[in-house]
Protein backbone atom coordinates (compact mmCIF):
# COMPACT_ATOMS: atom_id res chain seq x y z
CA UNK A 1 0.00 0.00 0.00
CA UNK A 2 1.26 3.47 -0.96
CA UNK A 3 -0.18 6.67 0.52
CA UNK A 4 0.14 9.87 -1.54
CA UNK A 5 -0.64 13.31 -0.07
CA UNK A 6 -1.89 15.39 -3.00
CA UNK A 7 -2.02 19.20 -2.74
CA UNK A 8 -1.93 21.97 -5.31
CA UNK A 9 -1.75 25.66 -6.13
CA UNK A 10 0.48 27.08 -3.41
CA UNK A 11 0.89 30.34 -5.39
CA UNK A 12 3.90 31.65 -3.50
CA UNK A 13 3.74 35.39 -4.13
CA UNK A 14 6.05 36.84 -1.50
CA UNK A 15 3.17 37.45 0.90
CA UNK A 16 3.00 36.28 4.50
CA UNK A 17 -0.47 34.91 3.77
CA UNK A 18 0.68 32.46 1.09
CA UNK A 19 3.68 31.46 3.17
CA UNK A 20 1.58 30.83 6.29
CA UNK A 21 -0.97 28.70 4.45
CA UNK A 22 1.75 26.56 2.90
CA UNK A 23 3.59 26.16 6.19
CA UNK A 24 0.34 25.16 7.89
CA UNK A 25 -0.34 22.52 5.25
CA UNK A 26 3.18 21.11 5.16
CA UNK A 27 3.33 20.93 8.95
CA UNK A 28 0.15 18.89 8.89
CA UNK A 29 1.50 16.56 6.19
CA UNK A 30 4.82 16.06 7.98
CA UNK A 31 2.81 14.65 10.86
CA UNK A 32 1.08 12.11 8.62
CA UNK A 33 2.40 8.68 7.68
CA UNK A 34 2.54 9.21 3.91
CA UNK A 35 5.00 7.86 1.35
CA UNK A 36 5.11 10.86 -0.96
CA UNK A 37 3.77 14.40 -1.31
CA UNK A 38 2.56 15.53 -4.74
CA UNK A 39 2.06 19.21 -5.63
CA UNK A 40 0.28 19.61 -8.96
CA UNK A 41 1.34 23.02 -10.16
CA UNK A 42 0.99 26.76 -9.73
CA UNK A 43 3.80 26.60 -7.24
CA UNK A 44 4.32 30.35 -7.67
CA UNK A 45 2.05 33.22 -8.55
CA UNK A 46 4.33 35.19 -10.88
CA UNK A 47 7.07 32.71 -11.81
CA UNK A 48 9.79 34.82 -10.16
CA UNK A 49 13.11 33.37 -9.01
CA UNK A 50 12.46 34.64 -5.48
CA UNK A 51 9.15 32.77 -5.37
CA UNK A 52 10.85 29.53 -6.44
CA UNK A 53 13.38 30.01 -3.67
CA UNK A 54 10.43 29.92 -1.26
CA UNK A 55 9.16 26.78 -2.99
CA UNK A 56 12.56 25.14 -2.55
CA UNK A 57 12.70 26.12 1.12
CA UNK A 58 9.13 25.32 2.14
CA UNK A 59 7.94 22.34 0.08
CA UNK A 60 10.14 19.85 1.89
CA UNK A 61 9.48 16.74 3.97
CA UNK A 62 11.13 13.52 5.12
CA UNK A 63 9.49 11.81 2.14
CA UNK A 64 9.83 12.74 -1.56
CA UNK A 65 8.00 15.93 -2.54
CA UNK A 66 7.15 15.84 -6.24
CA UNK A 67 6.50 19.09 -8.10
CA UNK A 68 5.22 20.01 -11.54
CA UNK A 69 4.51 23.38 -13.20
CA UNK A 70 1.20 25.17 -13.64
CA UNK A 71 0.02 28.09 -15.72
CA UNK A 72 1.39 30.64 -13.22
CA UNK A 73 4.84 29.07 -13.31
CA UNK A 74 7.77 29.96 -15.55
CA UNK A 75 9.79 27.12 -17.06
CA UNK A 76 13.12 28.95 -17.13
CA UNK A 77 12.94 30.15 -13.51
CA UNK A 78 11.56 26.77 -12.40
CA UNK A 79 14.50 24.98 -13.99
CA UNK A 80 17.07 27.45 -12.67
CA UNK A 81 16.03 27.21 -9.02
CA UNK A 82 14.45 23.77 -8.65
CA UNK A 83 16.32 21.68 -11.21
CA UNK A 84 19.61 23.50 -11.58
CA UNK A 85 19.33 23.75 -15.33
CA UNK A 86 18.07 25.93 -18.15
CA UNK A 87 15.78 25.92 -21.15
CA UNK A 88 12.10 26.41 -21.87
CA UNK A 89 11.04 22.98 -23.13
CA UNK A 90 8.20 21.17 -21.31
CA UNK A 91 9.24 19.98 -17.85
CA UNK A 92 8.30 16.29 -17.90
CA UNK A 93 9.65 14.18 -15.04
CA UNK A 94 9.46 10.56 -13.97
CA UNK A 95 9.73 9.54 -10.33
CA UNK A 96 9.43 6.24 -8.50
CA UNK A 97 8.25 6.42 -4.91
CA UNK A 98 6.58 3.89 -2.66
CA UNK A 99 6.25 1.31 -5.41
CA UNK A 100 4.37 3.73 -7.67
CA UNK A 101 5.56 5.47 -10.84
CA UNK A 102 4.67 9.17 -11.08
CA UNK A 103 4.53 10.58 -14.62
CA UNK A 104 4.67 14.35 -14.09
CA UNK A 105 3.47 15.97 -17.31
CA UNK A 106 3.91 19.63 -18.18
CA UNK A 107 0.54 20.84 -19.48
CA UNK A 108 1.43 24.54 -19.53
CA UNK A 109 1.40 26.91 -22.51
CA UNK A 110 3.84 29.76 -21.82
CA UNK A 111 1.88 32.99 -21.46
CA UNK A 112 -1.52 31.27 -21.42
CA UNK A 113 -3.82 30.06 -18.66
CA UNK A 114 -5.34 27.12 -20.53
CA UNK A 115 -3.42 23.86 -20.90
CA UNK A 116 -2.02 21.69 -23.67
CA UNK A 117 0.02 18.51 -23.71
CA UNK A 118 2.59 19.09 -26.47
CA UNK A 119 3.34 16.26 -28.92
CA UNK A 120 6.70 15.60 -27.25
CA UNK A 121 4.98 15.30 -23.87
CA UNK A 122 2.40 12.84 -25.20
CA UNK A 123 5.15 10.79 -26.86
CA UNK A 124 7.11 10.79 -23.60
CA UNK A 125 4.08 9.68 -21.60
CA UNK A 126 3.28 6.96 -24.11
CA UNK A 127 6.78 5.57 -23.71
CA UNK A 128 6.55 5.71 -19.92
CA UNK A 129 3.29 3.76 -19.90
CA UNK A 130 4.52 1.16 -22.39
CA UNK A 131 7.64 0.42 -20.34
CA UNK A 132 6.07 0.64 -16.88
CA UNK A 133 5.80 -2.47 -14.76
CA UNK A 134 4.43 -0.79 -11.63
CA UNK A 135 1.22 1.26 -11.16
CA UNK A 136 1.42 4.68 -12.82
CA UNK A 137 -0.20 7.91 -11.64
CA UNK A 138 -0.48 10.37 -14.53
CA UNK A 139 -0.10 13.87 -13.09
CA UNK A 140 -0.61 17.28 -14.68
CA UNK A 141 -1.84 20.73 -13.72
CA UNK A 142 -4.86 21.27 -15.98
CA UNK A 143 -8.06 19.25 -15.58
CA UNK A 144 -8.94 17.14 -18.65
CA UNK A 145 -12.70 17.00 -17.91
CA UNK A 146 -15.39 19.62 -17.42
CA UNK A 147 -15.83 20.56 -13.77
CA UNK A 148 -19.09 22.46 -14.35
CA UNK A 149 -17.49 25.77 -13.46
CA UNK A 150 -17.60 27.95 -16.61
CA UNK A 151 -14.62 30.08 -15.55
CA UNK A 152 -12.35 27.11 -14.90
CA UNK A 153 -13.63 25.03 -17.78
CA UNK A 154 -12.67 27.86 -20.12
CA UNK A 155 -9.01 27.31 -19.20
CA UNK A 156 -8.87 23.52 -18.89
CA UNK A 157 -6.77 21.13 -20.97
CA UNK A 158 -7.24 21.81 -24.69
CA UNK A 159 -6.49 18.33 -26.00
CA UNK A 160 -8.05 15.82 -23.59
CA UNK A 161 -8.83 13.37 -26.39
CA UNK A 162 -5.14 12.97 -27.17
CA UNK A 163 -4.40 12.26 -23.52
CA UNK A 164 -7.32 9.82 -23.35
CA UNK A 165 -5.93 7.88 -26.32
CA UNK A 166 -2.59 7.48 -24.54
CA UNK A 167 -3.84 6.45 -21.10
CA UNK A 168 -6.65 4.19 -22.34
CA UNK A 169 -4.09 2.06 -24.18
CA UNK A 170 -2.21 1.44 -20.92
CA UNK A 171 -2.66 -1.46 -18.54
CA UNK A 172 -0.62 0.21 -15.79
CA UNK A 173 -2.21 3.69 -15.55
CA UNK A 174 -4.20 3.88 -12.31
CA UNK A 175 -5.52 7.46 -12.27
CA UNK A 176 -5.10 11.01 -13.55
CA UNK A 177 -4.28 13.59 -10.86
CA UNK A 178 -4.44 17.35 -11.43
CA UNK A 179 -4.69 20.75 -9.79
CA UNK A 180 -5.70 24.13 -11.28
CA UNK A 181 -9.29 23.99 -10.03
CA UNK A 182 -8.62 25.28 -6.49
CA UNK A 183 -11.38 22.88 -5.45
CA UNK A 184 -11.50 19.17 -4.76
CA UNK A 185 -13.30 17.30 -7.52
CA UNK A 186 -13.58 13.72 -8.73
CA UNK A 187 -14.71 12.21 -12.01
CA UNK A 188 -13.75 9.67 -14.64
CA UNK A 189 -11.54 10.06 -17.66
CA UNK A 190 -10.69 7.41 -20.25
CA UNK A 191 -11.97 4.76 -17.88
CA UNK A 192 -9.81 6.00 -14.99
CA UNK A 193 -10.48 8.12 -11.91
CA UNK A 194 -9.52 11.77 -12.31
CA UNK A 195 -9.00 13.72 -9.10
CA UNK A 196 -8.43 17.47 -8.77
CA UNK A 197 -6.79 18.58 -5.55
CA UNK A 198 -8.11 21.53 -3.55
CA UNK A 199 -6.03 24.69 -3.54
CA UNK A 200 -3.68 25.73 -0.77
CA UNK A 201 -3.83 29.43 -1.64
CA UNK A 202 -7.62 29.74 -2.10
CA UNK A 203 -10.82 27.88 -3.00
CA UNK A 204 -13.07 28.51 -6.00
CA UNK A 205 -16.74 29.08 -5.32
CA UNK A 206 -19.19 26.82 -7.13
CA UNK A 207 -21.90 28.42 -9.33
CA UNK A 208 -24.77 26.67 -7.55
CA UNK A 209 -23.68 27.73 -4.06
CA UNK A 210 -24.26 31.46 -4.57
CA UNK A 211 -26.63 33.87 -6.26
CA UNK A 212 -23.67 36.03 -7.30
CA UNK A 213 -22.57 36.03 -10.91
CA UNK A 214 -19.10 34.60 -10.54
CA UNK A 215 -16.22 36.42 -12.20
CA UNK A 216 -12.47 36.12 -11.85
CA UNK A 217 -12.60 38.95 -9.30
CA UNK A 218 -15.00 37.21 -6.90
CA UNK A 219 -14.75 33.47 -7.53
CA UNK A 220 -11.82 32.81 -5.18
CA UNK A 221 -12.58 32.32 -1.51
CA UNK A 222 -9.41 33.36 0.30
CA UNK A 223 -10.82 32.50 3.75
CA UNK A 224 -11.63 28.84 3.18
CA UNK A 225 -9.18 26.43 4.78
CA UNK A 226 -6.54 24.60 2.68
CA UNK A 227 -7.26 21.01 1.73
CA UNK A 228 -5.48 17.79 0.86
CA UNK A 229 -6.37 14.54 -0.86
CA UNK A 230 -4.84 11.32 0.43
CA UNK A 231 -4.62 8.73 -2.36
CA UNK A 232 -4.11 5.11 -1.39
CA UNK A 233 -2.73 2.91 -4.16
CA UNK A 234 -3.17 -0.76 -3.40
CA UNK A 235 -3.24 -3.73 -5.77
CA UNK A 236 -3.34 -1.36 -8.75
CA UNK A 237 -6.41 0.50 -7.47
CA UNK A 238 -6.90 4.01 -6.13
CA UNK A 239 -8.93 5.13 -3.13
CA UNK A 240 -9.01 8.84 -2.28
CA UNK A 241 -9.76 10.59 1.02
CA UNK A 242 -10.43 14.32 1.25
CA UNK A 243 -9.46 16.36 4.32
CA UNK A 244 -9.29 20.01 5.38
CA UNK A 245 -6.27 21.47 7.15
CA UNK A 246 -7.60 23.20 10.25
CA UNK A 247 -5.88 26.26 11.69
Amino acid sequence: MTVVAHVSDTHFDGSERALARCRRTMAYLRGCAVDVVLVTGDLTDHGDVEEYEQVRAELVADVPVLLLPGNHDDRAAYRKVLLGGGGTAPINQLHRAGGVLFALCDSTIPGKHEGLLAPETLDWLRGVLVEAEEPVLVCLHHHPIRLNNPLLDGIRLRNPDELAAVVSASSTAVAVLCGHAHAAAAGTFAGLPVIAAPGIYSTTRLPWTTTDELTWSNTFDRDDVPGVVFHVVEDGRLTSHFRSVAA
